[in-house]
C-alpha cells in the first residue's frame, strides 16, 4: 500500500499544509496530498482562501527535490490547468495527480494533459469521465459504501486507487484497514491518510 500523508505529515493541526508537515512526510518516505489554489497570479498552498504570506507550490515542489514520493493536488480553484502543467514540467514531476475539479476544469486538466483523478463515492456515480481519468479518489463520506471487490474491478481497468482513509471524515479506520489489507500489496493501491505511520504498520506485508 502507498501512504500519502493528508496535508502533510502533521503532529498538531496548526501544522497542516505547512513547510514542517511536507518535510517530516518526505524525509520518513509518505507521498503527500496537499491544496493548490490562485493568489495574485500565483500558485500557492492553502486548503481555505488564501492568504499573503501562504506557501507557494513551487517552493513545496522544491522540498520534494527529485523524490518519485506521490503528490496529489486537491484543485481548490478552476483556471490552474496550464499554470500546473507547466509547473510540473519545470519540477520534472514523475509522480503527481490532480484531483476535485469541477466537470468543466477537469476537461481542461484533461485536455492539457495533466495526471486526473476523478471521486468515486455513495454520491458520485462511475461513468464516462470517471473512466477518462488516470485513476480513482475512492471516497465515504458517511460510511465505507464499496468492498474489496470494487477497488480490484478498478485497479483491473488499469486505474489507480488512492482510497481516502475513513479517519479524515471523523470516523474509526480499524475496519476499513482491515477490509483493504489483503489488497495492500497492488502496486497502484494507494491510501490517503492524517495516521501515516500507523497505516504503513497495519499494511506492511508479513
Amino acid at each position: 500500500m502507498i501512504i500519502l500523508s493528508h496535508r502533510g505529515y502533521w503532529t498538531t493541526p496548526d501544522e497542516k499544509n505547512t513547510e514542517a508537515a511536507f518535510r517530516r512526510s518526505f524525509e520518513l518516505g509518505f507521498g503527500t496530498e496537499t491544496d493548490f489554489r490562485d493568489l495574485d497570479g500565483d500558485i500557492v498552498i492553502s486548503h481555505d482562501p488564501p492568504r499573503a504570506g501562504a506557501m507557494r507550490a513551487a517552493d513545496f515542489l522544491a522540498l520534494l527535490g527529485d523524490l518519485s514520493l506521490p503528490i496529489a493536488v486537491n484543485v481548490k480553484a478552476d483556471g490552474l490547468a496550464a499554470g500546473l502543467a507547466e509547473m510540473a514540467r519545470r519540477a520534472a514531476l514523475r509522480n503527481w495527480f490532480v484531483f476535485d475539479m469541477s466537470v468543466p476544469d477537469t476537461l481542461e486538466q484533461l485536455r492539457v494533459g495533466n495526471p486526473v483523478f476523478c471521486r468515486l463515492s455513495e454520491y458520485e456515480a462511475d461513468g464516462p469521465l470517471t473512466r477518462r481519468a488516470a485513476g480513482i479518489w475512492l471516497d465515504a463520506f458517511e460510511n465505507i459504501w464499496y468492498g474489496p471487490d470494487l477497488v480490484r474491478a478498478l485497479l483491473s481497468r488499469g486505474q489507480r486507487v488512492c482510497v481516502v482513509s475513513a479517519e479524515l471524515h471523523g470516523r474509526e479506520p480499524a475496519t476499513q484497514w482491515a477490509m483493504l489489507r489483503d489488497l495492500a500489496g497492488a502496486p497502484n493501491l494507494m491510501i490517503c491518510t492524517d495516521r501515516p505511520e500507523e497505516a504503513r504498520a497495519a499494511f506492511a506485508r508479513d
